[in-house]
């Protein structure tokens, strides 16, 4: 690997812009300095005018460019890895939606075998499993026959199958043996997210003692909050979990995401994109693992009974929503894409910020907070054409 020196960029680091050359050795940011003179063979890479920022990290995603996760081979993971590297992210869980047991096994063997070799694009880190064990009413765009109680040993046939890479679940607390099954995930290091629910505020909180520590897409197939009756809504927002965000301004409006973002503190909120194949491609027909879905101006919605269906977001323009919606500085809102879902997945000692050691998974943003350069590990990975 050839090492790199990024020159004349502003570079976020503990929370601001500063001048620096990032030097970049073995994958890893080896030095921060205003002057490197450590670089004699490497290759240069002129940032002048650009913000770099950490690579972004999209914990809940179902595809993208004509990819569906839950039917896609490996060699399509990475031609999806590749377009999400184009958005500026370096790091992608891949979400399977709830599916037959055996098309979930095969969608993990898919992903393994994709993570076991040469990637040129983002980083796929491991699986998200939404579902099975959500609730019926709830269901959003999941099949209702397919949902089932909490099931820890079919669980353990998919993280045998998977080779211990499941990193991430989204599981209903009102379910059947709900808290104990995520209390047996969490003992094995499994990050679990509350979601498609309509649990009562106690049963939620019995769950984050237990050891949940998300929400998925907040607000979004998921029981509101009452002045009476809080329920799941008013136990995430109170407590101290991660909460994801659709900020495409389909799934929350603008006012909402200002208000969780208020109420959590921005350490707390995660954008996610929950993206399903048709992102990145025009309005029409498309799949999200079992159900048929239709596109219209944007908006993804089952043809059997036009429930929302995931989105067509990317994470570069999630990023550009949210400084237009909250009005905060890039600076604050970046931490939504990187800071905060390396936290959550126990990363962030050397994923998500801007530090000597840290993976070099960077960002390179023009003025108009477009991508201009993905590196990722180290290796140019997108280069915008004008670049």
């Amino acid at each position: 690997m050839e090492d790199l020196l990024i020159e004349n960029g502003q570079v976020l680091v503990n929370g601001r812009f500063e001048n620096a050359n990032i030097l970049v050795k073995n994958g890893r940011i080896a030095s921060l300095a205003p002057i490197c003179s450590d670089c004699k063979s490497c290759l240069r890479l002129n940032a002048s005018g650009k913000k770099i920022v950490p690579g972004f990290i999209d914990i809940h995603t179902h595809g993208g460019n004509g990819v569906d996760v839950n039917s896609a081979s490996a060699s399509d993971l990475l031609k999806l890895s590749r377009f999400f590297a184009a958005q500026g992210t370096t790091g992608w869980l891949a979400s399977i939606v709830t599916d037959t047991y055996e098309k979930t096994i095969q969608a993990i063997g898919q992903i393994r075998q994709a993570m076991s070799g040469a990637n040129p694009g983002a980083q796929i880190l491991g699986i998200h499993l939404e579902g099975p064990f959500l609730s019926k009413e709830y269901k959003g765009s999941m099949q209702e026959t397919l949902l089932r109680k909490a099931d820890l040993p079919l669980f353990e046939d998919y993280q045998k199958a998977a080779a211990g890479l499941i990193k991430y679940i989204t599981v209903s607390p009102e379910v059947d043996g709900a808290p104990q099954l995520i209390k047996e995930l969490t003992g094995q290091g499994v990050i679990v997210s509350m979601g498609h629910s309509g649990a009562d505020y106690e049963t939620a909180l019995h769950c984050i003692q237990s050891g949940a520590t998300g929400a998925t897409h907040t607000f979004n197939a998921m029981r509101l909050l009452h002045q009476h009756a809080p329920g799941i809504c008013g136990a995430v927002l109170e407590t101290d979990v991660f909460c994801e965000a659709i900020c495409d301004g389909i799934h929350l409006h603008p006012g909402i995401v200002r208000l969780l973002l208020k109420t959590k503190g921005i350490d707390k909120v995660i954008a996610v994109t929950d993206s399903i194949m048709a992102a990145g491609l025009p309005d029409g027909f498309y799949n999200l693992g079992a159900s048929r879905v239709k596109v219209s101006g944007g908006d993804a919605k089952l043809v059997s009974d036009s429930t929302r269906a995931g989105s067509t977001l990317t994470t570069s323009k999630a990023l550009r929503n949210l400084v237009d919606y909250t009005g905060r500085r890039l600076e604050e809102v970046i931490l939504l894409f990187t800071a905060n879902p390396a936290a959550l997945l126990k990363i962030d000692r050397y994923k998500g910020s801007i530090l000597e050691g840290n993976d070099a998974d960077l960002v390179l943003l023009d003025e108009f907070l477009g991508v201009d350069m993905t590196i990722v590990g180290g290796n140019v990975v997108f280069k915008h054409k004008t670049a």
